[in-house]
């Protein structure tokens, strides 16, 4: 199984990678709203919605008309999109954490699959609003949720004891949240020493706010992609499948790979809008 993940890592970053810094947005586009297109997919599976293809090809297509309308534009904004995904998350996503989620077949579980997919999709718009910013910024976005994964699982494998969520996600810990937590400030903030990262997330935010402001917006973004991690194991839980879809060897679905990503990413596209 290690061996299947890797690989597929391996290939995923040898493709996106030349993309990303290609210089052609319509490459990326078109990319992203393939992704976009199967994570929407497997959204509508895990909360067992009927016309699944369908829906995804709906909300497919109007990803790529935003991506392609807005390429002359050197840098797109959709400011109340984000808002409305952060508010999402705050008063509805977050929430389920505590209190659990509706039944499937019911009008309330049907609303939050319309909303977590609204998440999904500033999710992608952000991405393309980032990528428009740079590559190498929407690049480090990304990162800071990588560095939280990679910092959680070896600090959690070394150290973990107490279960973060054990109902949702057994295998989390505290220890394993927290060494994700000082991983990000720590990676982070080396980052912003180095020269040819000028144009990155973290040096962008310690510009703007501060070593006080970086600390606390990094600890944001970390707390964030946890959230995001445990909404889609709350979902899988329910939906009874251990994976969004198989559609990535040894990773499962797309979901799987970009759920911590999904609350973060609008937060940064916002901060970089009023940053302007």
């Amino acid at each position: 199984m290690l061996k299947t993940r890797v690989i597929t890592a391996l290939v995923l970053m040898a493709v996106l990678l030349p993309i990303m810094y290609s210089g052609s947005t319509l490459a990326f586009a078109v990319v992203a709203t393939l992704f976009f297109g199967a994570a929407m997919w497997e959204n509508q599976r895990l909360f067992q919605k009927p016309s699944a293809v369908v829906m995804a090809l709906i909300w497919s297509a109007l990803f790529l008309y935003i991506s392609l309308s807005n390429i002359s534009l050197s840098r797109p904004a959709f400011p109340a999109l984000f808002a409305a995904c952060i508010l999402f998350w705050c008063l509805r996503l977050i929430p389920s954490l505590a209190y659990g989620l509706p039944v499937l077949t019911s009008f309330s579980s049907g609303m939050l699959s319309g909303i977590y997919g609204v998440c999904i999709f500033g999710c992608f718009v952000a991405m393309i609003t980032l990528f428009f910013h740079s590559p190498l910024f929407l690049f480090t976005a990304m990162a800071i949720v990588w560095v939280a994964d990679i910092g959680a699982y070896f600090s959690g494998k070394a150290l973990g004891k107490r279960k973060l969520a054990p109902t949702i996600s057994p295998g989390k810990s505290w220890e394993g949240a927290i060494g994700g937590w000082l991983a990000v400030l720590i990676i982070g903030a080396s980052s912003t020493f180095i020269s040819s990262l000028h144009d990155s997330v973290p040096v962008k935010i310690l510009t703007e706010s501060g070593w006080l402001g970086f600390v606390a917006i990094m600890t944001l973004l970390a707390a964030a992609s946890v959230i995001g991690d445990l909404f889609e194991s709350l979902l899988k839980r329910r939906a009874e499948m251990k994976d969004s879809s198989s559609l990535l060897p040894g990773h499962g679905g797309v979901l799987d790979r970009i759920d911590a990503l999904i609350p973060v990413l609008p937060i940064v596209a916002l901060l970089d809008f009023w940053w302007r």
